[in-house]
């Protein structure tokens, strides 16, 4: 199959890797001025992988649109509508898209996939691809489990059929709204599992997987999803990858806030949630965790962040006994 991946950071320079080795024909693109792009480009590999020789690497996005059956893109999710406007302009708008990202565009409320839609692509043409796993591990050659879906059951079954191996088990999604939703969202609780750990409450992290994924349960339902969906693979399924490793930009956020240390990387939960928190009130859905985490990333500057954090921390606390269901 031929496949463009376009964005060469984390994901994109594993995902070329990894589909290079399935024997798929593959171009890997990044913008001329990237870092990561230009580090491929001078020493032929990243603090993740070797770049396989196989691979095409370029910062012509023509070619790499010229070149695909398949585009993969792994940007940030802010970034999606523009950088579609981008695509299309080469004349992409019949390829099969594949998202590889996670997050909720913030000015709309829209889910990445709708942003494709919305730019002119056939919503049976849009794919994404989410799930659990840490390139640090795949890469050691540790397996793991992950998900493609789509609106189009036959473009799910193909992709998953043919990218499956003995590193990544695909399963084939049921619920396009509750897979994108729950992808995000877990980067939201992320955030928190790292404010736990900066707290020294790391003991609350098994109260957190409860409750936060009955939280994006009924976000999903309300959006017209199915909420077992944040029990599958998507969310619940890779809160390990999210809320325990070491490896997590979205932990290591929250980790290093409480501390006023700034964490050098993106941390797509940031921004997923004040899109989230817009989503709960347009479907009148109480999202206590989230709120929370969109008061400690856009709140009040007269407190410092450990202030923020151990109030937040009470005003949960301090809510009205309920039932858990």
């Amino acid at each position: 199959m031929k496949i463009s991946v376009l964005g060469c950071g984390r994901w994109g320079s594993f995902i070329a890797w990894y589909l290079a080795n399935r024997g798929n024909d593959v171009y890997s693109w990044g913008p001329e001025d990237d870092y990561s792009y230009q580090v491929l480009r001078d020493t032929g590999k990243n603090e993740y992988v070797q770049l396989d020789s196989r691979i095409h690497l370029t910062c012509d996005l023509q070619a790499s649109v010229d070149h695909a059956e398949v585009i993969i893109i792994s940007i940030s999710s802010q970034g999606l509508r523009g950088f579609m406007e981008k695509i299309l302009a080469c004349g992409g708008r019949d390829k099969i898209f594949v998202l590889c990202m996670k997050g909720i565009e913030i000015s709309t409320g829209c889910r990445l996939s709708e942003v494709v839609v919305q730019s002119g692509v056939s919503p049976d043409n849009v794919a994404v691809w989410v799930g659990p796993g840490h390139i640090q591990a795949f890469t050691q050659g540790i397996p793991n489990c992950m998900v493609i879906d789509s609106q189009n059951e036959g473009l799910k079954r193909r992709l998953a059929d043919t990218f499956r191996s003995d590193l990544i088990r695909f399963y084939y999604g049921s619920d396009l709204i509750g897979t994108e939703i729950g992808a995000a969202a877990k980067n939201v609780m992320g955030i928190i599992a790292g404010v736990l750990d900066g707290c020294g409450y790391g003991a609350l992290k098994g109260a957190l997987m409860a409750r936060g994924a009955r939280e994006v349960a009924r976000l999903i339902a309300a959006m017209g999803g199915n909420e077992l969906s944040a029990y599958g693979l998507a969310h619940l399924g890779d809160y390990e990858a999210t809320l325990f490793s070491p490896y997590s930009h979205n932990r290591g956020y929250g980790e290093m806030i409480v501390k006023g240390e700034k964490f050098p990387k993106l941390a797509e939960g940031v921004p997923t949630s004040a899109a989230m928190k817009k989503l709960g009130e347009k479907y009148g859905v109480d999202l206590p965790l989230t709120n929370a985490v969109y008061q400690l990333c856009y709140g009040e500057e007269d407190m410092t962040y450990r202030q923020r954090c151990d109030e937040l921390l009470q005003r949960l606390f301090a809510r009205e006994t309920k039932t858990e269901f």
